[in-house]
């Protein structure tokens, strides 16, 4: 049987210059390893794990469960209220309804894990609203690692010390893997199913890739610098890293002012910025104005209350905000609020796994919408659409949809590497195909400037 990890938090400030910067700044003082960075939340605040657990981790979200049993809460300093140690890590798209409801899917072409993170107890947390930051160190874990006051001295020797990693470069040009002629094909045959009735609505993406050269974590401020958004992470491991500007939350699950409350927003629904304010103001109207793109949220709003109806109390699900507009750097989107209260016995996981992969990147019915992106697209989406989570020791968790994601491997050579992203969106009834490839050039046109090297230089 495995054994269990101890978690006993020690609590310092982290002061000085190292104390004022953001916690992106502070992961290049790092080192090479493991990284698991929460850009401005969960709640509020960042988070930056590191030197995760050496443990293995499990291949499906009931294995996490198990996991997440073997490190054992212990009485110690008070913790910062966003994250109180866990699992930080990722999920593919294909490990939700995929393995817990019997869907056979086609593999990521990259074979990248389905998941991968681990278990800190070990990271720092950033109060975004009050500026200060906090180093949590767990007291004798179990793993053999140093005392609390030898790595809380080294660490702080390392962050005093200036950052710096090497710049990433795009090598060759961006490699569009569907022509256009294929893609609008696409569109219409999932155009003949909806007429058919066998879907409402399905996601259909097209993939890019690009060489690059230097340091994933260089590219992601670059990419945080063009495109700020609310769920923004970058995830590095052994074989891979994820750099995410994503808006929109998956799931949030935790205690409220009234017991447990599971929240999703699906975003559904854009249209891009315009080139003043007078043309941006147009198309406001005109998104809030839209038949099509008002069904479209609704028909995922709808989903994701049947999603979330599996593990609430009778009557226990609620929408709210139906439609509220964001508005980012490149597109204004749609999107509104499903609010549950979980039934007895329900935790995270459950809620997660009812409700994975989101709604927002599959459509409606969800699980035969999945059947048919995978017969069109012809492969595994891998992370891209998946989910950047933290899971801590309370229960509670936070979840992103990885949309507006680069997805990075290593390539033989110094500092080679490969980067991939998907674009796309929701296809109905009502979809031109001309119209759509707009939508999708709209929200991939930020993830292209950063690989051509806008967004300026980083710290």
């Amino acid at each position: 049987m495995p054994h269990s990890f101890r978690f006993q938090p020690r609590v310092e400030p982290v002061v000085g210059a190292a104390g004022e910067l953001p916690l992106r700044e502070l992961a290049t003082r790092l080192g090479p390893g493991p990284l698991a960075l929460f850009d401005g939340w969960p709640r509020g605040a960042s988070v930056l794990g590191f030197a995760p657990l050496e443990c293995a981790l499990p291949r499906s979200l009931p294995g996490l469960r198990a996991c997440m049993a073997r490190l054992v809460p212990a009485a110690g300093d008070p913790m910062p209220a966003a994250f109180h140690g866990g699992f930080l890590g990722a999920f593919a798209y294909e490990l939700g309804a995929a393995a817990e409801r019997g869907l056979v899917l086609p593999s990521d072409p990259w074979r990248l894990p389905r998941l991968v993170g681990g278990l800190f107890t070990d990271f720092l947390v950033r109060d975004e609203a009050r500026g200060a930051t906090h180093l949590v160190l767990g007291e004798d874990p179990g793993d053999g690692r140093a005392s609390v006051a030898e790595r809380a001295r080294a660490l702080h020797r390392r962050l005093a010390q200036p950052g710096g990693v090497e710049a990433c470069v795009s090598r060759g040009s961006l490699r569009r893997l569907v022509p256009r002629a294929e893609h609008a094909r696409r569109i219409e045959r999932a155009r003949e199913l909806i007429g058919a009735g066998e879907i409402y609505q399905a996601n259909l993406t097209h993939r890019f890739e690009r060489d690059v050269v230097g340091d994933p974590l260089e590219l992601y401020g670059r990419l945080k610098r063009l495109h700020p958004a609310p769920y923004a992470g970058f995830l590095r491991w052994a074989s891979g890293a994820l750099l995410s500007v994503s808006p929109e939350l998956l799931l949030e699950f935790g205690a409220g002012a009234h017991g447990l409350r599971a929240r999703t927003r699906p975003i559904k629904g854009t249209a891009s910025r315009g080139r003043d304010a007078a043309e941006d103001r147009g198309r406001v109207a005109a998104l809030l104005a839209s038949a099509k793109d008002r069904s479209e949220l609704a028909m995922i709003v709808d989903l994701e209350r049947n999603d979330l109806g599996r593990i609430a109390q009778p009557g226990g699900v609620e929408v709210l905000g139906f439609p509220s507009l964001e508005s980012y750097a490149s597109v204004h989107h749609l999107a509104a609020d499903v609010v549950a209260r979980p039934r007895p016995g329900i935790d995270a996981l459950a809620c997660l796994t009812a409700l994975f992969p989101g709604g927002s990147v599959t459509g409606a019915p969800k699980l035969r919408s999945m059947e048919v992106i995978a017969e069109l697209e012809g492969e595994g989406r891998g992370f891209a659409y998946g989910s950047l989570l933290a899971l801590d020791t309370r229960g509670e968790l936070v979840a992103n949809l990885l949309i507006r994601t680069l997805i990075w491997r290593p390539r033989p050579g110094r500092g080679a590497g490969e980067i991939t992203f998907r674009v796309g969106g929701g296809i109905t009834w009502g979809s031109d195909p001309a119209a759509e490839e707009a939508e999708a050039e709209a929200k991939g046109v930020l993830l292209a400037r950063a690989l051509d090297g806008g967004g300026g230089s980083s710290q």
